[in-house]
């Protein structure tokens, strides 16, 4: 069994939104890559990160969290968040991440 745990982002920081409303969030911490290494040093070798400035399409993304969490773990990341073209996804995988969530676009732009 794989236990792959979830990193939420909003403007760089950790958070859980409640019952999916962004005007509710608690913030976890200011620093996704601080959890990260609490995973990976529980054993965990994968993990999901969310770009929920991605999601709610506000034109901002989270890039620098991944790459950061990317460089200084060995954890295999999978990225995801309001990617919706061929370019963001490149920009994911440069980033480090090893795999990309995708929604509309793997419909849209097969």
């Amino acid at each position: 069994m794989d236990i792959i745990p979830a990193i939420d982002i909003i403007e760089g920081k950790c958070v859980r939104l409640e019952k999916g409303d962004f005007e509710k969030k608690i913030i976890y911490s200011d620093h996704p890559l601080d959890i990260a290494k609490k995973y990976e040093d529980a054993g965990i070798t994968r993990l999901h990160m969310v770009d929920l400035d991605g999601a709610r399409g506000n034109g901002k993304n989270n890039l620098q969290a991944l790459e950061a969490v990317a460089s200084k773990t060995d954890m295999v990341i999978d990225f995801g968040g309001g990617l919706k073209t061929t370019e963001e996804v490149s920009n994911v995988f440069n980033a480090g991440a090893a795999m990309a969530n995708i929604g509309s676009i793997a419909v849209k732009n097969p």
